[in-house]
């Protein structure tokens, strides 16, 4: 009897409970009075985050955006690394490089002025926040002579966690992106 497959078999499932061990965020040991950093607030416990995520997520969004303003592969992980965790950082970087190979910013172009939770189901599994949001973001996207105004709206399910001591989107599914208010043409500013 040939024993090498089965040994094969047991060292790859071996390997993936190590890997899931040692890389998967663990929500086990987080109790009810550990606080969590999240960009622009003060530590928040899970039952504050649960309660404050109408400023928890568009703040965790904000850094998001700000990483895609980035031109740089570096900057654009770096960035999202900060907010983001496991399957969303992968899919969220992709997606930005991806646009980037496709002609995407060659120079950072845009300013979100604000980001706005329009409709939100919240639910705790544990030390996770499962967040089916929608919300509009308020911005400005330059070109050489002029600036658009942009209010496109975005629809995602997120699941947002305590990872290293910080609140980090975990998972990230797109739903629906609404560009019809995509706003209006006025001349740039000045620049010295």
């Amino acid at each position: 009897m040939n024993r090498t497959p089965i040994l094969a078999g047991i060292a790859v499932g071996c390997a993936a409970l190590l890997a899931a061990v040692f890389f998967m965020p663990s929500q086990e040991g987080v109790s009810e009075t550990d606080a969590f950093t999240a960009p622009g607030l003060e530590p928040l416990t899970v039952d504050q985050a649960l309660t404050e995520f109408w400023s928890l997520t568009p703040a965790l969004l904000l850094v998001v955006y700000d990483a895609f303003g980035q031109t740089q592969e570096d900057g654009i992980y770096d960035t999202l690394a900060s907010v983001t965790h496991g399957d969303a950082l992968e899919y969220l970087y992709l997606e930005r490089v991806g646009a980037m190979a496709g002609g995407g910013l060659e120079e950072a172009d845009q300013t979100i002025h604000e980001i706005k939770l329009l409709n939100t189901q919240i639910a705790r599994e544990g030390a996770t926040l499962a967040i089916d949001a929608s919300w509009q973001v308020i911005g400005t996207v330059g070109h050489a002579e002029h600036l658009h105004v942009r209010g496109n709206t975005y629809s995602a399910e997120l699941s947002v966690a305590p990872v290293e001591g910080a609140w980090r989107i975990t998972d990230f599914a797109l739903l629906d992106v609404n560009r019809d208010t995509a706003g209006e043409t006025f001349p740039a500013p000045q620049t010295n």
